[in-house]
């Protein structure tokens, strides 16, 4: 691996995102304590630099007691639990990693949740079967935390159908050097019930 690799830092805006995400459950009201969770499969693709792909097959489940209101907005709760697989394909062999990853995130639905349209933002964590190392990166941990922010669509008669596009980033958050870190551009489809 070349000296010259910069080390990533988490970006500003992901701490303000982080920030807000923690003020929330301060400044909201509550709207709908008696709402039945539901359940989602989820199946998600995802790319980053260097040749890296990612497959994942998740599961989502919605904070049974946790809806507020904040500016217009309906925000909920949910835990995002993931199975996935990162291969590169390349100069020098074909690198993969299987990740696990759980990740508490909060779902912003305008006009007081009855818009189909949403904005998600989370902060979790992941850990992954050994390091994840091709030549042009390396991680120097198995453990890393994943922030994302995304938006998607609710479709069907029950919203039972959703899409979504999501941007991650996944890094150490400088827990250990090298840091280089890995940003994925997602595309993910759930099915709720």
């Amino acid at each position: 691996m070349p000296s010259t690799a910069r080390t990533q830092r988490p970006a500003p805006a992901l701490l303000a995102v982080f920030a807000l995400l923690i003020c929330i459950p301060a400044a909201a009201q509550t709207i709908d304590a008696a709402a039945t969770p539901r359940w989602g499969m989820y199946l998600q693709n995802a790319r980053a630099p260097h040749h890296v792909a990612a497959w994942t097959l998740g599961a989502t489940l919605d904070w049974q007691d946790w809806r507020r209101s904040l500016w217009g907005a309906q925000v909920r709760g949910y835990w995002d639990f993931s199975a996935s697989r990162w291969s590169a394909r390349g100069q020098g062999g074909d690198f993969d990693t299987t990740v696990l990853g759980l990740t508490p995130s909060f779902r912003f639905i305008p006009s007081a949740g009855r818009s189909r349209w949403f904005v998600d933002a989370g902060v979790g964590a992941t850990l992954s079967n050994r390091r994840f190392a091709t030549p042009e990166r390396a991680f120097s941990t198995r453990f890393n935390f994943a922030t994302h922010l995304g938006v998607g669509l609710e479709l069907g008669d029950h919203r039972q159908h959703e899409l979504q596009l999501r941007l991650e980033h996944v890094s150490n958050a400088g827990i250990k050097e090298p840091n280089p870190g890995a940003n994925f551009v997602q595309v993910r489809y759930t099915l709720h019930f």
